[in-house]
């Protein structure tokens, strides 16, 4: 192992930020970056990250170690090409809004050029989602990428691993130090790799509640603050929204299930809640360049009912290999063969479907991973026959169960027994949208 640079003494920064001091950027530089080289080891790191944990940094020291971050490898350059914007959820269950928001912005005059992530634990991931589409790739090289965001608007790819690869190192360790729930380690970690992707905007889907890795509104919104803040520092226009993730989005969990609602959303023919969400996120994009809220929201729904984003998603989805006639026939598209029901207990009203709880159904059902690289079933899910909020009778199923010849069956009806209650009184409606941070 190589020695770090002679001015850089990792005992006294690891003392300094023990002590509650404040780093530098030139001291960020050399700690993030002499371990991405291997210059620093493990240990000193984590003993780094342990002290950050309990002592926190400040607004300017995060956004300083988020470009550290950004700058430790590749940085996409998408300065050829008009009006771009990218977007990230912080991860929920039945979350298909990129397979709808990307298209409506393409077909908005905007450019989403992105990298989408995969699945882990009860979280989907769109990669996952698209390879719902036979022949579908995530991987294009640079200059098929940047002609196809050109040309239709809309390219979306894996990520790489040599772009922020200071975040993959430092999430390793943090996920065996106890130290994944630190907020300027979050969102330096989730701020990072949207910086190095390069786009103009930045619309962030912030969740909250039971399913989101963010429990709280409280929790929820002091992540968007210090993620818009370190967007703001870098010369990004970046806009987030929280909203709620107690139940599952829409009515369909499980990759090529939501392919389903997102292609019936992108038909204007989804539920209520999925529409709202896809145009709040999209009137966020175009306010960022200036376009009147109001007729933001007009345009964004047209989108859907005048077919254009479904076009542009037909387009995108044939450009990337896959088998676009299933955009019109989604019936195509694979979904496992086995049913079973979830009944309601009583007569009353639908007052909790866990979000948690069908998500890691998914999970056992074979419709998530564990571990990173593990093999997935695409038609394998859960449908909310009834939402929260609405009647049922005993014995009136609730959920559906789409199962592989009773792989993981009664794991998944256990959990999601557990996730349901049904009261004798209706429950408060809750909103979807909880904040926005501008």
């Amino acid at each position: 192992m190589t020695s770090p640079s002679s001015s850089l003494h990792v005992p006294d920064l690891i003392r300094q930020k023990r002590d509650g001091s404040e780093h530098s950027r030139a001291e960020l530089e050399g700690l993030i970056l002499g371990y991405t080289r291997g210059e620093v080891p493990d240990y000193q790191i984590s003993a780094w990250l342990m002290a950050v944990y309990l002592r926190g940094m400040t607004p300017q020291e995060t956004a300083d170690l988020t470009l550290v971050m950004a700058d430790s490898g590749d940085q996409m350059d998408l300065g050829t090409l008009p009006r771009t914007v990218d977007k990230h959820s912080t991860g929920g269950v039945g979350d298909k809004t990129s397979l709808i928001l990307t298209p409506m912005l393409a077909a908005l005059g905007l450019t989403v050029a992105k990298m989408s992530g995969r699945g882990l634990a009860h979280t989907g991931g769109t990669i996952d989602k698209l390879e719902s589409f036979p022949g579908w790739t995530p991987e294009l090289p640079e200059d098929r990428f940047l002609a196809q965001a050109r040309e239709i608007g809309l390219a979306l790819v894996g990520q790489s691993r040599d772009l922020a690869p200071a975040d993959g190192k430092l999430y390793a360790l943090r996920d065996v130090t106890a130290t994944v729930d630190c907020l300027p380690l979050i969102a330096s970690s989730i701020m990072s790799k949207k910086l190095a992707s390069g786009a103009h905007t930045v619309v962030l889907d912030v969740k909250v509640g039971a399913g989101a890795f963010m429990r709280t509104l409280d929790d929820g919104r002091a992540l968007a603050r210090a993620m818009v803040d370190i967007g703001t520092r870098a010369g990004r226009q970046v806009r987030a929204v929280l909203t709620d993730m107690d139940t599952p989005l829409g009515h369909l969990a499980g990759n090529s299930l939501e392919v389903q609602e997102a292609l019936m959303t992108l038909r204007g023919e989804g539920p209520e809640d999925l529409t709202e969400l896809c145009v709040a996120l999209a009137v966020e994009a175009l306010a960022a360049y200036g376009e009147d809220p109001a007729q933001a929201e007009a345009r964004a729904r047209a989108t859907l009912a005048d077919g254009s984003a479904l076009a542009k998603f037909r387009a995108f989805v044939g450009a990337q290999g896959g088998d676009a006639s299933r955009v019109d026939h989604p019936e195509r598209l694979d979904v496992a063969p086995g049913r079973a029901e979830i009944v309601a207990p009583a007569s009353g009203f639908v007052e909790r479907i866990d979000a948690l709880s069908v998500g890691r159904a998914v999970l056992v059902l074979g419709g998530g991973r564990e571990r990173k690289g593990e093999a997935i079933d695409h038609g394998v899910g859960v449908e909310l026959l009834r939402k929260p909020g609405e009647a049922v009778q005993a014995g009136e199923a609730v959920l559906r169960l789409y199962h592989r010849e009773g792989r993981g069956l009664d794991a998944a009806r256990a959990l999601l027994e557990v996730g349901l209650t049904v009261t004798a009184q209706a429950p408060q409606a809750q909103p979807l949208i909880l904040d926005r941070v501008n």
